[in-house]
Order: C-alpha cells, then structure tokens, then sequence
C-alpha cells in the first residue's frame, strides 16, 4: 500500500518548494512523484476534507515578511499541485494553517506579530478576504522570548465548533467558538487556559477517541495534558511530563506532537537533543514515558503518523531528511525502518488518508 505524501521544504525564493511522495506502508521508503515549486517559504501545510486541496504557508522574500495563504487542487495520483489563489494573513512569520471539516473555513496563525486570521473558503477551493482577526497581547517571564505574543499554532476541534491557538509568547492556550457557515471566530467563555509560565507552547493537539486534548512547550521541553470540553470548549490541565531525559543538560526545544490512531500513544519532539519522546496514554489521558528514540537527524520538526499506526514519519529540518519508524503496535517504541528521504529543510508532512 503506499499513501500520497506532501513535504514541505522550508526555503526562500525559487528553491521552496513542496515535495509529493508516495510512501510505502510496507518498507516505510518515500519516492518523489513530483516537486511544486510556485510557493515561497512553505512552513506549515494543511489538506482540506477528501485532500481535493492543499493549504500553505507562502511568504514571498524574507520569512519574516507579510505572509499569505496559498491555496491549490491536487492531483494524489500525479502529485500535481495548480494553484488557486493566495489571501494575506495580516501578519508576519505565518507559521501554522488547518482546515475546518467542512472544508468552508481556513484559519491561519502568525508567529511573528501573535496574531491569527479566518478565511471563507468558497466551492472552488479559492480564499476569500479574511472574515476574522485577532491581535493576541500580552507578555509573559521571558524576556527574550516572551516579550509579547507569538501564536504557534491553530487547530480546529475535532467537533468542529471551536479553534484553539498556542500562544508561545503568552504562555496561553487561546480559545474561540468558530461559525463554520460565516468563517468567524469568537472568544469563548473560556478565552484561554494557562500553562506553566516560561513553557512556550507551541503546538496542540486531540485525542482521537476521548476527550483529551495534549499541547507541547517549546521553552519547558514537555507536554500538557487536558480535560477537553467538547460543548464548551473549555480545557483543564490535568499533567505536564518533560520530554527529556533526567540527566540532560544541553539545550533543546520541541516542536511537534501526534498521538496513534488508536490513541494508545503519543509522540513529541526534541530539537537539540535530536530525539523523539514516546508516551503511553492510560484511560485517564495521562502520559507516562515510555522512552525516548535518536530521530536519526538535527532537529526533529514534524511529525506524521499513518492511518494504521503502523509508521511514524519525522522531519528532521536542520538535517535535511525525513526518516521513518516502526511502531511496535504493543509498546510503542520506535524501530528506524531504514529508510531516509533526503530533502532540503523540510517542515511539515501531510499524509492523504
């Protein structure tokens, strides 16, 4: 079996691009099928319901820069990516985008001003003008990092009726009702939920089958467990375990997390330490640490895992490759398939499943 793959390469100017692969469920090889080139500094990726269309980060010039949302048809059996058209995210550094189930709705964050923007997607796939934006404010204990907000990431419940938002420089879990028939975003009763000063989160993400949702820090180098409410919305912290070992000293930040279809396990990465954290996930949502497995590159930035739970994909950025692993289906531990696909500075991987 083998599942359309789309890589983004984190790179400025004509040498950004998207790569799409297959990968081989079997082996765990990736093989390039076809490399789009029309998009700038493609740091996050998203694909919209039945993966007709992709969703990307595109910042012509620096990265830095005033960002915008690319949006393309896709072609799972060519890789063909055409593009069809591009809205501004109103800020700068856009560092994170996802689609809605409906596929009506784009809401994009932006890592540089701390800010986040919601897009009507119409039924050709195109972006309207954005339909809602939020300035996030405020600081936080870091003075280097945390001098005022940096959103991470946004992600819609799984329900579909909320969008969540880590807020990196707020050390905060931002919270907004969506209205998926107008695109437009509200702050919820509940408008954030902390996390322990100086964590940095970064990305968050659900539990597949019970209502749990896990958010990893940056700074702090662990991960967050929470009650999820779906009706409300709201969210309460229940645990935070580190991602590194006891005895580690040097420096290093995380990045990404994904949870097993099955919910059994969880993943997070270290960059610094090169490794990837490996949780079991008990009935109560809580993690306990299984282990923690060499990434086989510098900088583990992504993570990816197949619909079977049978492969995890990482990408490794400053290292140039995307290695994949097999998933012991008791355990959870990590066994390198031996298989590595070498790209430049990939970022994010999404997997038409």
């Amino acid at each position: 079996m083998s599942i359309t793959t789309f890589i983004s390469s984190f790179v400025a100017g004509d040498e950004g691009s998207i790569h799409v692969c297959k990968l081989d469920t079997d082996s765990g090889s990736l093989e390039l099928i076809n490399e789009h080139k029309d998009v700038e500094n493609p740091f996050f990726i998203a694909l919209g319901p039945g993966n007709k269309r992709l969703y990307s980060i595109h910042v012509p010039g620096g990265f830095g820069d005033a960002g915008q949302i690319a949006g393309f048809n896709t072609d799972l059996e060519t890789g063909k990516l055409t593009r069809i058209n591009a809205q501004s995210v109103h800020g700068g550094a856009a560092c994170y985008v996802d689609v809605d189930a409906t596929g009506k709705v784009v809401v994009a964050a932006n890592y540089g001003s701390g800010d986040i923007t919601s897009f009507p997607v119409n039924e050709d796939g195109s972006l309207e003008e954005s339909a809602s934006h939020f300035q996030h404010e405020g600081s936080s204990i870091d003075k280097g990092r945390q001098e005022g907000p940096h959103a991470h990431c946004i992600v819609v419940s799984p329900n579909n009726k909320h969008v969540y938002s880590s807020d990196l420089g707020l050390d905060k879990i931002m919270n907004y009702k969506l209205d998926a028939e107008t695109a437009t975003l509200t702050p919820n009763k509940q408008p954030f939920a902390r996390t322990l000063p100086g964590a940095g989160p970064r990305h968050f993400t659900f539990h597949p089958c019970r209502d749990f949702a896990y958010g990893i820090n940056e700074m702090h180098n662990s991960v967050t467990v929470f009650i999820y409410e779906p009706d409300t919305g709201s969210l309460l912290e229940q645990q935070t375990i580190s991602t590194l070992p006891d005895d580690w000293e040097g420096t290093s930040h995380c990045a990404d997390l994904k949870l097993t279809p099955d919910g059994r396990f969880l993943y997070g990465t270290n960059r610094g330490h090169d490794s990837l954290a490996i949780y079991s996930v008990g009935e109560d949502g809580l993690l306990t640490l299984v282990g923690i497995e060499p990434s086989l590159g510098r900088g583990p930035q992504n993570l990816a895992i197949t619909p079977d739970g049978s492969l995890l994909v990482v990408a490794n950025m400053p290292g140039n490759n995307v290695v994949t692993f097999r998933i012991n289906p008791k355990t959870g531990e990590l066994t390198h398939t031996g298989a590595t696909y070498q790209i430049k500075s990939p970022s994010c991987i999404m997997l038409a499943v």
